[in-house]
């Protein structure tokens, strides 16, 4: 389930994702689309397919990819699993870091 939290057209969209609780573990179906993602776990274990890697997040973890891998999100553990989901258009990115001794741009 997709609860949207920004309401403006275009852009960087954000979204709360729930993913239930499930007794049987999911088939992983990963697909593909343009764009990139960044997400932030808020409750639960999710488990990540990106390309080849196959990851554990838990609580406080976050993780970012460009959406053109075979991608898939489920329940680590049958539990279920909140997360914050940014979504962006190719070549966005939600996180940059700066250097050592530079300061953050600003618009």
């Amino acid at each position: 389930m997709f609860v949207p939290l920004s309401r403006r057209p275009g852009g960087t969209q954000a979204f709360k994702m729930i993913i239930p609780a499930s007794p049987e573990p999911l088939v992983p179906m990963p697909q593909t689309h343009e764009g990139s993602e960044w997400l932030y776990v808020l409750n639960g274990r999710l488990r990540l397919l990106v390309g080849e890697r196959d990851l554990v997040l838990s609580s406080g973890e976050a993780a970012e990819f460009d959406t053109a891998l075979p991608h898939w999100l489920g329940s680590a553990d049958g539990g279920a699993v909140e997360l914050l989901v940014l979504f962006g258009p190719q070549g966005t990115r939600a996180h940059l870091r700066a250097g050592p001794g530079r300061a953050p741009q600003r618009d």
